[in-house]
């Protein structure tokens, strides 16, 4: 290790926390799953769940590293008139969601290609035509009022709407994109993951025009129950990630 990343990790908290969520910006970039220097992710380091890492303004995510994510607090109503202050509606989203939702510790909003053409559709329910769909089978909310920019009263309707819905941890955001929260990085970042080639294989039968195999709601919830079940997929997926950019790019860490 570098005498600079020692000295870095030796002046700031949450040191691994902020490695695993600049892993996960490169990977979100890698895979593209990013849209220019929009959009965030962020996770909660403190035991309220109030303070939290986000990426900064204007940063790509493929250049992200763990010293250079910020550290915000949800109720410091000062955050927007700072020097470098963070992205508007970075601040209003992610802030809702962590004064909101407790259980919210990891939140993941992307623009991604797959799932935004899903939120683009009259009808953006995922249906149960592959095992990767039935992960999502009944734990999908899907928002219909979409009214501008997640700034303000919008970034608050958002938080409401997880708020009202324990347990369902990804929002199809009608017109805009997806929010995925969970309860770690490696556990968010596996859902955006499967989300997203979930909805890749939706859109790639329905552009088949042919008739689609749909699973009975009973083999649905079923196959969901045992992907909530399966031991440690997430940290695994996670684990080798870490490991590839450890061996191919291993600046993420500074």
């Amino acid at each position: 290790m570098s005498a600079i990343v020692t000295s870095l990790r030796t002046n700031m908290d949450n040191w691994q926390e902020r490695i695993d969520l600049a892993c996960a910006f490169r990977w979100t970039a890698r895979l593209n799953m990013h849209e220019a220097v929009a959009n965030h992710l962020s996770l909660a380091v403190s035991p309220d769940g109030r303070k939290f890492l986000i990426n900064p303004n204007g940063r790509h995510f493929s250049r992200i590293t763990a010293s250079s994510l910020m550290l915000l607090d949800a109720d410091d109503a000062s955050t927007m008139d700072k020097p470098n202050a963070p992205d508007p509606t970075a601040w209003h989203l992610h802030g809702a969601i962590h004064r909101n939702v407790p259980d919210a510790t990891c939140v993941i909003h992307v623009h991604s290609k797959y799932a935004l053409a899903l939120a683009c559709l009259a009808d953006s329910t995922l249906p149960p035509i592959d095992q990767n769909c039935m992960r999502f089978y009944d734990r999908v909310i899907i928002d219909d009022g979409y009214d501008g920019m997640g700034l303000d009263e919008e970034a608050e309707r958002v938080s409401r709407g997880f708020a009202a819905n324990p347990g369902k941890t990804v929002m199809v955001m009608g017109n805009h994109g997806v929010m995925i929260i969970g309860g770690s990085v490696a556990h968010t970042f596996d859902t955006l993951y499967y989300f997203e080639r979930s909805c890749e294989t939706y859109l790639t039968a329905l552009a088949t025009g042919r008739p689609l195999r749909i699973a009975s709601d009973a083999v649905a919830r079923k196959t969901a129950q045992q992907w909530a079940d399966y031991p440690g997929g997430c940290e695994l997926h996670f684990s080798e990630l870490r490991a590839m950019l450890d061996e191919q790019d291993p600046g993420y860490r500074s």
